[in-house]
């Protein structure tokens, strides 16, 4: 199997991925996936497509992640192992789709509007 290469987004993370076929091991940042996301749920998170399909241990991942948080950071990371794994075998599709894991999530900050503390809040009201 040659180089697959994809990416995925979530939040104002991005997720940019080089699958081989390996031992299973998941390099992000030039770190280890357990030094990267020290946290259980997070390293769950992005080896759940590869459980889905039982596929742990097949392939080497090497991530350059840029931007947002440990949690959409992890999120972009799942969605594109996703997409590489759909690339590298179609008939995975839609044992994939069905988790949801194809779907990009739209979910964005909503920017902060000029009178107002934050993008809704309003300044506490004052009748005196």
């Amino acid at each position: 199997m040659e180089v697959l290469n994809t990416s995925g987004r979530r939040k104002t993370s991005v997720a940019r991925i080089y699958m081989t076929s390996g031992q299973g091991n998941i390099t992000i940042n030039d770190r280890d996936i357990k030094e990267y996301f020290p946290s259980e749920v997070l390293q769950t998170i992005v080896q759940q497509p590869l459980a889905l399909i039982e596929a742990v241990g097949k392939y080497d991942i090497k991530a350059n992640i840029k931007g947002g948080g440990v949690a959409g950071q992890a999120e972009a990371l799942r969605l594109a192992i996703t997409k590489a794994l759909v690339e590298e075998n179609a008939e995975t599709r839609p044992a994939l789709k069905k988790e949801g894991f194809l779907t990009r999530d739209p979910r964005m900050v909503e920017r902060k509007k000029f009178g107002k503390r934050k993008a809704r809040r309003s300044f506490q009201f004052s009748k005196r």
